[in-house]
């Protein structure tokens, strides 16, 4: 049964735990709480679902291996209309499970198992990422390329009218490539404060975004690699 949720403080972060153990839930909500979070907690993804309906939230930490619906199938359906940061809770063997989660759209992974201070350090390096106001770019206007225009300080792209959703960490990169237009940016500076563990993802995120704003990923026209080196985006001139 899902919870109401706690609150430790009325303008705190407000977390969603996902996970199927309920003593787990017990431990990981009491913990996070005594750590000035608010937190709900849900079973299951249709329990998730309720909640969501009712709540905001800050931040879902959401376990990968749950009956009935996996926590990627539950992450992947959640990004057709919400971009509420995800961080995933996986077995710290299965890479294939991390590979999946981020393909699905989740922000950030942690294996399990884990010391509960990285719990906190990851959650609030998101928090701190969702929070962060982008640099200015007052003498420039929004980038554009091809049907797409990405508008830096919103963190906003757009086809046309259409707005195209981007996860915390997309958004990031795009912001981290568009700084620099037509520059080649390396895999360790979009990795950011991750470190080698997240540079291994980024190659994985480049690939989810290249889906949405390519017509041919394969063949990428403004999103390119520069071989060994990183990335570049093309914009128009």
């Amino acid at each position: 049964m899902a919870m109401p949720p706690s609150t430790p403080a009325d303008d705190a972060p407000h977390l969603l735990v996902v996970d199927d153990d309920r003593r787990l839930r017990v431990l990981l909500s009491s913990f996070l709480r005594k750590n000035g979070y608010r937190v709900s907690v849900a079973a299951s993804a249709a329990e998730a679902r309720a909640v969501l309906a009712n709540f905001e939230f800050e931040l879902i930490v959401l376990d990968v291996m749950m009956p009935g619906e996996s926590g990627v199938s539950f992450a992947k359906s959640l990004r057709e209309n919400s971009d509420v940061p995800i961080l995933m809770l996986t077995a710290r063997s299965e890479t294939a499970d991390r590979v999946r989660g981020l393909e699905a759209g989740v922000d950030d992974y942690l294996g399990k198992p884990y010391e509960p201070q990285e719990l906190l350090l990851r959650i609030a390096s998101i928090l701190r990422r969702v929070r962060a106001a982008p640099p200015p770019r007052p003498e420039e206007g929004p980038l554009r390329f091809g049907p797409f225009v990405f508008f830096m300080e919103r963190g906003e792209l757009r086809s046309g009218e259409e707005l195209v959703r981007l996860t915390d960490r997309e958004r990031d990169i795009l912001r981290l490539l568009g700084a620099t237009p037509g520059a080649t940016v390396s895999r360790e500076a979009l990795a950011g404060s991750g470190g080698a563990a997240q540079e291994r993802t980024v190659d994985v995120q480049i690939n989810r975004l290249r889906r949405k704003i390519e017509s041919d990923p394969a063949n990428p026209l403004y999103l390119q690699t520069a071989r060994g080196a990183g990335y570049r985006l093309v914009v128009d001139p």
